[in-house]
Order: structure tokens, then sequence, then C-alpha cells
């Protein structure tokens, strides 16, 4: 039995290359998914919630897709905005390699798919979509996103999904304690037992210098 997690940076598992169905903005696709990835076999219903109840990406910017998989919030997100770059973010190789391979596949041109780590220092986000990896454990979960919503630029949201049995609404507690300046968080929907949350940004991104008085 493989020990493979979706969150393992190089699975070890054979990649077991599968054709799924996929329904990007309304038009249906094919897609290319495999095994050590997250929800290889279909959209997983978390992101179909996210995907359905969060509104379009501004036209253009940075916009990042943290936890990515095999892309679905990546290849929505630049279909719909395609003067936008779109940082589609996993630890899991053969996951960057999957929306890669999808990217081409859909003739779209302004993804990004890289480790966390190749994400430039200075680059802020018009907005963050994410189902994020609950099973990393919550101290992982929570430095993850005291890294990225810092990151968002002023006035610009983070949406989150999380299944309600999974924590979602101690996550929203946590959100709330957790960035309490300059920010406000709602659950904006709950649909088939799960949350979405929204994070918005009201200051000035962090990258810029603050000034003391």
């Amino acid at each position: 039995m493989s020990s493979d997690h979706y969150f393992s940076a190089s699975p070890a598992s054979a990649e077991n290359l599968r054709s799924i169905r996929f329904s990007l903005n309304g038009v249906p696709v094919h897609v290319t998914t495999a095994a050590g990835v997250f929800s290889a076999d279909r959209l997983d219903t978390g992101t179909e919630v996210l995907l359905s109840h969060t509104p379009p990406a501004s036209p253009g910017g940075n916009f990042l897709d943290l936890g990515c998989g095999w892309g679905p919030i990546s290849l929505s997100l630049a279909s719909q905005s395609p003067h936008a770059t779109v940082w589609a973010v996993d630890v899991n190789e053969r996951a960057l390699d999957l929306v890669r391979r999808n990217a081409v596949a859909l003739g779209l041109e302004n993804i990004m798919a890289v480790t966390p780590d190749a994400v430039p220092a200075d680059i802020v986000f018009r907005t963050i979509r994410s189902n994020p990896p609950i099973r990393v454990g919550k101290h992982i979960l929570h430095d993850m996103l005291e890294q990225w919503i810092p990151r968002l630029d002023e006035r610009s949201d983070a949406w989150l999904v999380v299944a309600r049995n999974l924590g979602a609404d101690s996550l929203q507690r946590w959100l709330a304690a957790s960035f309490p300046h300059g920010y406000s968080v709602f659950r904006t929907a709950t649909a088939r037992g799960y949350r979405v949350l929204k994070v918005r940004r009201h200051g000035a991104p962090a990258t810029e210098p603050i000034a003391l008085t």
C-alpha cells in the first residue's frame, strides 16, 4: 500500500494518468489527472461549491490558487481572466505537472504552476481562491494562511471552502482572531456540507512601507 498523500512533495505511486470531464466556466472539457493528487477521479464537492459561490475575478492582476491540485480553480480563473497571471501553488510536483499539462491542452497561457518558494516575494494578489488542505493538520494550515493572506492586495479578497464537519466554523473564528486589523471575515455561503469563507483586506498590502507618525 502506498503511503502517498495528496500533500506529498513527490508521490512514489505510479502516475496512472486518467482523463475526466470538467465544466470550465460552463464549457465541458476533458482534463488529465493522476494518482497521488487530490480528488483524481472527479471534481471534488468542496471545489465545486467554491467555484459556484464566488464572483468572477478581476480582469487582470496576480491571482493565487493555494493548494491547486490538478488545477480546477486555476483553470477556471485563467479562463475567466486571460490578462491575469494565475499562480497555481502546491507542494506536490505531480499536481503541478498536471496543471501545466491541462493549461497547455486548454490553450491557457497565463498560469504559473510552481512550488510556494518559487512565487516572487514582491507579488501581491488581487484574489486568493483555495480549497485548503485541511488534513495537513491545524498548525500547518494556520502557518500557510498566515503566510499568504497578508499578501492580498488592498481591497482584495481571499475565498476559502471548508467542510463544516472538518472545522469550517472554528477556522472562521481563528481567521477573525488572527487578522483583526485591516481585515473582515465573513461566511458567504453554506452548501452541501461546506462553508465558503471570505477574508477581505481593507488596508495596504504588507509589502508597502507603513508610515510612522
